[in-house]
Protein backbone atom coordinates (compact mmCIF):
# COMPACT_ATOMS: atom_id res chain seq x y z
CA UNK A 1 0.00 0.00 0.00
CA UNK A 2 1.44 3.36 -1.06
CA UNK A 3 1.66 6.21 1.46
CA UNK A 4 0.33 9.37 -0.18
CA UNK A 5 -0.37 13.01 0.54
CA UNK A 6 -3.70 14.62 -0.26
CA UNK A 7 -3.99 18.23 -1.42
CA UNK A 8 -7.32 20.08 -1.77
CA UNK A 9 -7.77 23.53 -3.34
CA UNK A 10 -11.28 24.94 -3.00
CA UNK A 11 -11.91 28.04 -5.09
CA UNK A 12 -14.97 29.97 -6.19
CA UNK A 13 -15.02 28.34 -9.64
CA UNK A 14 -13.18 25.02 -9.25
CA UNK A 15 -12.32 22.50 -6.56
CA UNK A 16 -9.08 20.67 -7.29
CA UNK A 17 -7.78 17.54 -5.60
CA UNK A 18 -4.34 15.96 -5.99
CA UNK A 19 -3.00 12.74 -4.50
CA UNK A 20 0.80 12.56 -4.41
CA UNK A 21 2.97 9.58 -3.63
CA UNK A 22 6.27 9.96 -1.79
CA UNK A 23 8.67 11.76 -4.11
CA UNK A 24 5.99 14.02 -5.57
CA UNK A 25 4.60 11.81 -8.31
CA UNK A 26 0.91 12.37 -9.05
CA UNK A 27 -1.21 9.30 -8.33
CA UNK A 28 -4.48 11.02 -9.22
CA UNK A 29 -5.86 14.50 -9.84
CA UNK A 30 -9.37 15.91 -10.15
CA UNK A 31 -10.64 19.25 -11.46
CA UNK A 32 -14.28 19.85 -10.50
CA UNK A 33 -16.67 22.79 -10.74
CA UNK A 34 -17.44 24.21 -7.30
CA UNK A 35 -20.81 25.48 -8.60
CA UNK A 36 -21.43 27.49 -5.43
CA UNK A 37 -21.48 24.33 -3.30
CA UNK A 38 -17.97 23.82 -1.87
CA UNK A 39 -19.00 21.16 0.65
CA UNK A 40 -20.67 19.06 -2.02
CA UNK A 41 -17.71 19.57 -4.36
CA UNK A 42 -15.17 18.38 -1.77
CA UNK A 43 -17.26 15.34 -0.82
CA UNK A 44 -17.90 14.47 -4.48
CA UNK A 45 -14.22 14.81 -5.33
CA UNK A 46 -13.05 12.60 -2.47
CA UNK A 47 -15.71 10.01 -3.31
CA UNK A 48 -14.46 9.95 -6.90
CA UNK A 49 -10.86 9.75 -5.71
CA UNK A 50 -11.58 6.80 -3.47
CA UNK A 51 -13.21 4.97 -6.39
CA UNK A 52 -10.10 5.57 -8.49
CA UNK A 53 -7.51 4.41 -5.95
CA UNK A 54 -9.72 1.88 -4.10
CA UNK A 55 -7.66 0.51 -1.19
CA UNK A 56 -4.26 0.81 -2.83
CA UNK A 57 -3.16 3.97 -0.96
CA UNK A 58 -2.92 5.24 2.59
CA UNK A 59 -3.41 8.99 3.10
CA UNK A 60 -0.52 9.91 5.38
CA UNK A 61 -1.04 13.70 5.25
CA UNK A 62 -3.65 16.20 4.05
CA UNK A 63 -3.39 19.89 3.21
CA UNK A 64 -5.96 22.44 2.09
CA UNK A 65 -5.72 25.79 0.32
CA UNK A 66 -7.88 28.23 -1.65
CA UNK A 67 -10.66 30.53 -0.54
CA UNK A 68 -12.52 27.55 0.97
CA UNK A 69 -9.48 26.05 2.71
CA UNK A 70 -10.87 26.40 6.23
CA UNK A 71 -14.11 24.71 5.27
CA UNK A 72 -12.27 21.90 3.47
CA UNK A 73 -10.10 21.39 6.55
CA UNK A 74 -13.16 20.98 8.76
CA UNK A 75 -14.67 18.44 6.37
CA UNK A 76 -11.53 16.34 6.01
CA UNK A 77 -9.49 16.91 9.15
CA UNK A 78 -6.51 18.49 7.39
CA UNK A 79 -3.02 18.58 8.85
CA UNK A 80 -2.08 21.87 7.15
CA UNK A 81 -4.10 24.90 6.03
CA UNK A 82 -2.18 27.30 3.77
CA UNK A 83 -3.02 30.33 1.64
CA UNK A 84 -2.92 30.17 -2.16
CA UNK A 85 0.31 32.18 -2.47
CA UNK A 86 2.28 29.74 -0.36
CA UNK A 87 0.73 26.69 -2.05
CA UNK A 88 1.34 27.91 -5.61
CA UNK A 89 4.89 29.01 -4.81
CA UNK A 90 5.70 25.64 -3.21
CA UNK A 91 4.41 23.68 -6.20
CA UNK A 92 6.17 25.93 -8.71
CA UNK A 93 9.55 25.71 -6.95
CA UNK A 94 9.20 21.94 -6.75
CA UNK A 95 8.77 21.75 -10.53
CA UNK A 96 11.12 24.59 -11.52
CA UNK A 97 13.56 25.46 -8.67
CA UNK A 98 14.86 28.56 -10.48
CA UNK A 99 11.43 30.13 -11.10
CA UNK A 100 11.41 33.88 -10.49
CA UNK A 101 7.85 34.89 -11.43
CA UNK A 102 4.53 33.05 -11.31
CA UNK A 103 1.57 34.19 -13.42
CA UNK A 104 -1.70 32.59 -12.34
CA UNK A 105 -5.13 33.21 -13.87
CA UNK A 106 -8.14 31.35 -12.56
CA UNK A 107 -11.84 31.53 -13.13
CA UNK A 108 -12.65 34.48 -10.86
CA UNK A 109 -9.30 35.95 -9.84
CA UNK A 110 -5.67 36.22 -10.83
CA UNK A 111 -2.38 36.63 -9.05
CA UNK A 112 1.31 37.30 -9.63
CA UNK A 113 4.04 36.00 -7.34
CA UNK A 114 7.68 37.10 -7.27
CA UNK A 115 10.32 34.75 -5.88
CA UNK A 116 14.04 34.81 -5.11
CA UNK A 117 15.91 31.63 -4.24
CA UNK A 118 12.66 29.78 -3.68
CA UNK A 119 11.21 32.37 -1.27
CA UNK A 120 8.24 34.68 -1.98
CA UNK A 121 9.38 38.30 -2.00
CA UNK A 122 6.20 39.98 -3.24
CA UNK A 123 2.80 39.22 -4.69
CA UNK A 124 -0.40 40.86 -5.87
CA UNK A 125 -3.93 39.58 -6.37
CA UNK A 126 -6.86 40.79 -8.45
CA UNK A 127 -10.25 39.73 -7.12
CA UNK A 128 -12.21 42.71 -8.45
CA UNK A 129 -11.81 43.17 -12.21
CA UNK A 130 -13.51 40.46 -14.27
CA UNK A 131 -11.60 41.48 -17.41
CA UNK A 132 -8.53 39.64 -16.16
CA UNK A 133 -10.09 36.25 -15.41
CA UNK A 134 -11.11 33.00 -17.05
CA UNK A 135 -14.81 33.63 -16.54
CA UNK A 136 -14.55 36.69 -18.80
CA UNK A 137 -13.01 34.54 -21.55
CA UNK A 138 -15.77 31.96 -21.09
CA UNK A 139 -18.44 34.64 -21.47
CA UNK A 140 -16.87 36.17 -24.58
CA UNK A 141 -16.33 32.78 -26.19
CA UNK A 142 -20.03 31.98 -25.70
CA UNK A 143 -21.02 35.35 -27.16
CA UNK A 144 -18.82 34.74 -30.22
CA UNK A 145 -20.16 31.21 -30.60
CA UNK A 146 -16.70 29.68 -30.17
CA UNK A 147 -15.97 26.77 -27.77
CA UNK A 148 -13.71 28.22 -25.07
CA UNK A 149 -11.23 25.38 -25.68
CA UNK A 150 -10.71 26.72 -29.24
CA UNK A 151 -10.03 30.36 -28.34
CA UNK A 152 -6.28 29.77 -28.37
CA UNK A 153 -6.23 28.29 -31.86
CA UNK A 154 -8.37 31.17 -33.16
CA UNK A 155 -5.92 33.71 -31.69
CA UNK A 156 -2.90 31.98 -33.22
CA UNK A 157 -4.51 32.13 -36.69
CA UNK A 158 -5.00 35.91 -36.52
CA UNK A 159 -3.48 37.99 -39.32
CA UNK A 160 -4.05 41.46 -37.85
CA UNK A 161 -5.14 41.46 -34.16
CA UNK A 162 -7.43 44.38 -33.35
CA UNK A 163 -6.98 46.69 -30.40
CA UNK A 164 -9.50 45.92 -27.63
CA UNK A 165 -9.97 48.14 -24.56
CA UNK A 166 -9.14 45.64 -21.83
CA UNK A 167 -9.10 47.65 -18.60
CA UNK A 168 -12.80 46.98 -17.94
CA UNK A 169 -14.95 43.97 -18.80
CA UNK A 170 -17.88 46.17 -19.86
CA UNK A 171 -15.75 48.35 -22.16
CA UNK A 172 -13.97 45.31 -23.59
CA UNK A 173 -17.24 43.64 -24.51
CA UNK A 174 -18.56 46.87 -26.08
CA UNK A 175 -15.32 47.27 -28.03
CA UNK A 176 -15.54 43.70 -29.32
CA UNK A 177 -19.08 44.29 -30.58
CA UNK A 178 -17.87 47.41 -32.44
CA UNK A 179 -15.04 45.43 -34.03
CA UNK A 180 -17.49 42.71 -35.11
CA UNK A 181 -19.79 45.31 -36.66
CA UNK A 182 -16.82 46.80 -38.48
CA UNK A 183 -16.23 43.46 -40.18
CA UNK A 184 -13.09 42.21 -38.45
CA UNK A 185 -12.58 38.45 -38.42
CA UNK A 186 -13.25 36.33 -35.34
CA UNK A 187 -9.57 35.34 -35.28
CA UNK A 188 -8.38 38.97 -35.17
CA UNK A 189 -10.94 39.83 -32.47
CA UNK A 190 -9.99 36.85 -30.29
CA UNK A 191 -6.28 37.65 -30.64
CA UNK A 192 -7.04 41.25 -29.65
CA UNK A 193 -9.01 40.00 -26.67
CA UNK A 194 -6.08 37.86 -25.51
CA UNK A 195 -3.68 40.77 -25.84
CA UNK A 196 -6.11 43.04 -23.96
CA UNK A 197 -6.38 40.57 -21.07
CA UNK A 198 -2.58 40.37 -20.86
CA UNK A 199 -2.23 44.17 -20.87
CA UNK A 200 -4.84 44.39 -18.12
CA UNK A 201 -3.05 41.73 -16.07
CA UNK A 202 0.35 43.40 -16.35
CA UNK A 203 -1.03 46.88 -15.64
CA UNK A 204 -3.08 45.84 -12.61
CA UNK A 205 -0.77 43.27 -11.03
CA UNK A 206 2.83 43.75 -12.15
CA UNK A 207 2.59 47.54 -12.31
CA UNK A 208 6.15 48.92 -12.12
CA UNK A 209 7.71 45.66 -10.94
CA UNK A 210 10.08 43.85 -13.26
CA UNK A 211 8.97 40.41 -14.44
CA UNK A 212 12.05 38.19 -14.65
CA UNK A 213 12.44 34.68 -15.97
CA UNK A 214 12.01 31.85 -15.61
CA UNK A 215 8.31 32.74 -15.70
CA UNK A 216 5.75 30.04 -14.92
CA UNK A 217 2.17 30.35 -16.20
CA UNK A 218 -0.51 28.38 -14.38
CA UNK A 219 -4.22 28.25 -13.63
CA UNK A 220 -6.99 27.06 -15.93
CA UNK A 221 -6.31 29.87 -18.43
CA UNK A 222 -2.80 28.48 -19.03
CA UNK A 223 -4.51 25.99 -21.38
CA UNK A 224 -5.28 28.92 -23.71
CA UNK A 225 -2.38 29.08 -26.18
CA UNK A 226 -3.54 32.53 -27.30
CA UNK A 227 -3.08 34.00 -23.83
CA UNK A 228 0.31 32.28 -23.47
CA UNK A 229 1.45 33.70 -26.81
CA UNK A 230 0.22 37.18 -25.83
CA UNK A 231 2.20 37.02 -22.56
CA UNK A 232 5.35 35.94 -24.38
CA UNK A 233 4.91 38.78 -26.88
CA UNK A 234 4.34 41.38 -24.16
CA UNK A 235 7.14 40.20 -21.86
CA UNK A 236 9.69 39.09 -24.44
CA UNK A 237 10.15 35.90 -22.42
CA UNK A 238 9.34 32.24 -22.91
CA UNK A 239 6.79 30.87 -20.45
CA UNK A 240 7.10 27.63 -18.53
CA UNK A 241 3.71 25.88 -18.40
CA UNK A 242 3.86 22.98 -15.92
CA UNK A 243 2.25 19.63 -16.59
CA UNK A 244 -0.30 20.12 -13.81
CA UNK A 245 -0.95 23.81 -14.51
CA UNK A 246 -4.64 23.51 -13.58
CA UNK A 247 -4.18 22.02 -10.09
CA UNK A 248 -0.99 23.69 -8.83
CA UNK A 249 -2.64 24.95 -5.64
CA UNK A 250 -3.71 21.45 -4.63
CA UNK A 251 -0.29 20.09 -5.65
CA UNK A 252 1.41 22.63 -3.39
CA UNK A 253 -0.96 21.89 -0.50
CA UNK A 254 -0.07 18.19 -0.73
CA UNK A 255 3.67 18.97 -0.74
CA UNK A 256 3.27 21.25 2.30
CA UNK A 257 1.31 18.55 4.13
CA UNK A 258 4.07 16.02 3.45
CA UNK A 259 6.72 18.42 4.74
CA UNK A 260 4.73 19.25 7.85
CA UNK A 261 4.07 15.64 8.81
CA UNK A 262 7.74 14.74 8.33
CA UNK A 263 8.62 17.40 10.91
CA UNK A 264 5.69 16.72 13.25
CA UNK A 265 6.35 12.97 13.54
CA UNK A 266 2.69 12.34 14.38
CA UNK A 267 -0.18 10.56 12.69
CA UNK A 268 -2.34 12.43 10.22
CA UNK A 269 -5.56 14.09 11.33
CA UNK A 270 -7.24 13.11 8.04
CA UNK A 271 -10.64 11.68 8.94
CA UNK A 272 -10.65 9.08 6.20
CA UNK A 273 -12.91 8.72 3.16
CA UNK A 274 -15.65 7.11 5.25
CA UNK A 275 -15.72 9.68 8.05
CA UNK A 276 -15.95 13.03 6.29
CA UNK A 277 -18.04 15.77 7.90
CA UNK A 278 -20.69 15.95 5.19
CA UNK A 279 -23.34 17.74 7.27
CA UNK A 280 -21.46 21.04 7.60
CA UNK A 281 -23.47 24.25 7.37
CA UNK A 282 -22.21 27.82 7.43
CA UNK A 283 -23.78 30.77 9.22
CA UNK A 284 -22.37 34.22 9.75
CA UNK A 285 -22.75 36.93 12.38
CA UNK A 286 -21.23 40.32 13.11
CA UNK A 287 -18.98 40.41 16.16
CA UNK A 288 -19.55 43.62 18.16
CA UNK A 289 -16.60 43.04 20.49
CA UNK A 290 -14.73 46.02 19.02
CA UNK A 291 -14.95 48.68 16.32
CA UNK A 292 -13.80 46.27 13.59
CA UNK A 293 -17.31 44.78 13.40
CA UNK A 294 -15.94 41.60 11.77
CA UNK A 295 -18.26 39.29 9.89
CA UNK A 296 -17.48 35.93 11.46
CA UNK A 297 -18.33 32.68 9.68
CA UNK A 298 -19.39 29.84 11.98
CA UNK A 299 -19.42 26.25 10.72
CA UNK A 300 -21.76 23.72 12.28
CA UNK A 301 -21.57 19.94 12.08
CA UNK A 302 -25.11 19.01 13.01
CA UNK A 303 -25.90 21.35 15.89
CA UNK A 304 -22.29 21.59 17.08
CA UNK A 305 -20.14 24.60 16.12
CA UNK A 306 -16.82 23.19 14.89
CA UNK A 307 -15.05 26.19 13.37
CA UNK A 308 -15.00 29.98 13.12
CA UNK A 309 -13.09 32.35 10.87
CA UNK A 310 -13.20 35.89 9.51
CA UNK A 311 -12.28 37.71 12.73
CA UNK A 312 -9.22 39.94 12.62
CA UNK A 313 -8.25 39.60 16.28
CA UNK A 314 -8.51 35.81 16.49
CA UNK A 315 -11.10 35.86 19.27
CA UNK A 316 -13.34 33.40 17.42
CA UNK A 317 -10.74 31.82 15.16
CA UNK A 318 -8.88 30.47 18.20
CA UNK A 319 -11.90 28.27 18.87
CA UNK A 320 -11.06 26.18 15.78
CA UNK A 321 -8.16 24.71 17.75
CA UNK A 322 -5.71 25.30 14.94
CA UNK A 323 -2.12 26.27 15.69
CA UNK A 324 -0.46 29.33 14.20
CA UNK A 325 1.11 27.07 11.57
CA UNK A 326 -2.33 25.93 10.46
CA UNK A 327 -2.43 22.42 11.91
CA UNK A 328 -5.43 21.00 13.78
CA UNK A 329 -4.45 19.72 17.21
Amino acid sequence: MRRCSLGIDVGSVSTNIVLLEEGGGVVSKLYLRTAGRPIAAVVKGLTMLRTQVEDSVEVASCGTTGSGRQLAAVITGADVIKNEITAHATASCHMEPQVRTILEIGGQDSKIIFLRDGAVTDFAMNTVCAAGTGSFLDRQAARLGIPVEELGSYALRAKNPVRIAGRCAVFAESDMICKQQAGHSAEDIVAGLCEALVRNYIANLARSRVIEGPVMFQGGVAANSGIAAAFEKALGLRLVIPQFYDVMGAYGAALLATEHMAQACTRTQFRGFDDLRTDCKARSFTCDGCSNQCEVVRIFSGSEPVAHWGDRCGKWGAKIKISAEGSPR
